[in-house]
């Protein structure tokens, strides 16, 4: 690895990949019901329906059911609750809220006022922008593992794959400066200038060879925090028309942004019986992930009137191409204790944020098919249904080894799945009463390791004319047991997520 530039505590390198794992495909390929308060509150299910400023994040055609220009902004509150369950202990909890600009544009309707025209007579133009995925949340886990200490974790790095014989040699831990070092052999430097883990021949710098530097006895108590911050947003220019008010065609192109911040703090300590050396007795592991980066995708949709009642719609999102930046920093501080000495104290904090180069994500596009029913002005139900293959996420260049094992990994592991969506909408007058429900199953085969998920909403509107005035509510609940970490050490803790999120959107007709 090559060293481009040290100022301070930052070491930029040309090193593409590091510690990107399937989660990360996923995150960035999930989508979540955002948008205005009347979308939200009929959980998103708009593919036939139309007629809503966040309705052609579904279908793009939906803008042309408009037959006025309307703007409008969305805020939302979300609240997050985090229950963790680590092999036999207790429950902990861990809660974040936040409060979001989540939606903001508008639609405008050019028609033909000529009454002997007929055929293509509308179009519409909107632009509008929202926060897709709102990434703030806290997780606290803690208990006894019986088994497996965060060594395995370094042991993974520093004795590599057998099979590739790509053990990390000692002279390259104690002969390379860290700025300098890949990720694999920084791993390795922390396991061993930590005293987690020790070489077989201490006085052999072509060792490739390491142990767990560990009192025996498992039983680890063990606790892993973890912060996380940011936002997908998405900006979309769109355009659509219709024919004789009965087929609807319409396509965006759009623009994604994505800041995500993870800090994350493991911590274990080991009071088994101490032996005649040194063996480690507390250790703890700090990591600090910002990603960013843009985007960019296309969407091509379609509604038909079957009748004046009855609409089908057919829509399809295309891969959204992400260009992804990484900055990485880690420190590790450990304590380490023989029978009858005293207590050594090792920091390991290099004070150097790794700064990589751009890589490519390609996330997996989706088809989604729609069926609405209208009862003239009295309401509406309507269901939607997604397919995404979630395996068909890819990093690139893929000619970097590192990044084809994680395609294939991520090939192996996800899966396709399908995504329910169901609303109705009944009016009173002005009052608008709307309910929904969604479905998605997971996108792992397993099935665990990111479970099914089930979401309720329910919201209000009222029409003062020119002026619409909507409030939501929606309840999600998800289960996931994903490792704290991805390689050698992979236990993770069962994690029930629970959010609560109110939105409220003002509406003008112009």
């Amino acid at each position: 690895m090559k060293k481009i530039l040290f100022l301070l505590i930052t070491g930029l390198t040309v090193s593409v990949s590091h510690s990107q794992d399937v989660s990360d495909a996923l995150r960035y390929s999930q989508d979540n019901i955002t948008g205005t308060a009347r979308f939200r509150a009929m959980s998103g299910a708009f593919g036939a329906v139309g007629g809503d400023l966040s309705a052609t994040t579904v279908n793009p055609a939906g803008s042309a059911i408009f037959n006025n220009n309307q703007v409008g902004i969305t805020l939302s509150n979300q609240n997050i609750n985090n229950g963790s369950k680590y092999f036999n202990s207790n429950e902990t909890q861990d809660k974040d809220n936040s409060f979001i600009l989540n939606q903001a544009g508008g639609v405008f309707v050019f028609k033909d006022r000529n009454p002997n025209n007929k055929g293509w007579n509308k179009i519409a133009i909107g632009a509008s922008y929202e926060n897709t995925n709102n990434f703030n949340s806290n997780t606290f886990s803690a208990g006894r593992n019986p088994n497996n200490s965060v060594a395995n974790y370094f042991l993974a790095y520093a004795n590599g794959d057998p099979l590739k014989n790509n053990a990390v040699p000692l002279g390259a831990i104690r002969n390379t400066n860290y700025a300098d070092q890949t990720y694999k052999q920084q791993q390795a430097y922390f396991g061993y200038y930590g005293f987690v883990i020790n070489p077989a021949d201490d006085g052999d710098n072509g060792n490739t060879e390491y142990t767990g530097n560990l009192a025996p006895g498992g039983n680890y108590y063990q606790e892993n925090n973890i912060y996380e911050r940011g936002y997908n947003s998405k900006v979309s220019f769109n355009i659509a028309t219709s024919y004789n008010d009965r087929i609807y065609l319409g396509a965006n192109l759009n623009v994604h942004v994505t800041d995500y911040r993870r800090s994350s703090s493991f911590y274990e300590f080991n009071n088994n019986p101490l032996t005649g050396t040194p063996t480690i007795s507390d250790v703890t592991f700090n990591n600090e992930l910002y990603t960013y980066g843009n985007g960019f995708s296309f969407q091509l949709g379609a509604i038909a009137k079957v009748t004046e009642a009855f609409r089908l719609g057919l829509a399809y999102e295309s891969n959204t191409w992400y260009e992804l930046y990484d900055e990485v920093s880690q420190s590790l501080y450990t304590t380490t204790q023989a029978a009858g000495g005293s207590l050594n104290y090792a920091n390991i904090n290099p004070n150097i944020v790794n700064v990589y180069e751009p890589y490519t994500l390609q996330t997996p596009g989706k088809f989604t098919f729609s069926g609405a029913y209208i009862f003239g002005k009295s309401g509406l139900i309507s269901v939607d249904y997604s397919i995404k293959d979630y395996s068909n996420a890819k990093f690139k260049p893929t000619n970097d080894p590192d990044f084809r094992d994680l395609n294939t990994e991520t090939s192996n592991e996800l899966t396709t799945n399908g995504e329910l969506r169901v609303g109705a909408e009944f009016k009173i007058k002005q009052l608008s009463i709307r309910g929904g429900y969604r479905f998605e199953g997971s996108p792992y085969k397993n099935g665990t390791t990111v479970g099914d998920l089930n979401s309720f909403s329910a919201g209000l509107g009222y029409n003062f004319g020119a002026t619409k005035l909507d409030l939501a509510y929606s309840y999600l609940e998800r289960k996931s047991n994903q490792g704290f970490f991805a390689t050698g050490f992979t236990d993770g803790a069962n994690i029930t997520s629970k959010l609560n999120n109110v939105s409220l959107t003002l509406l003008f007709e112009l």
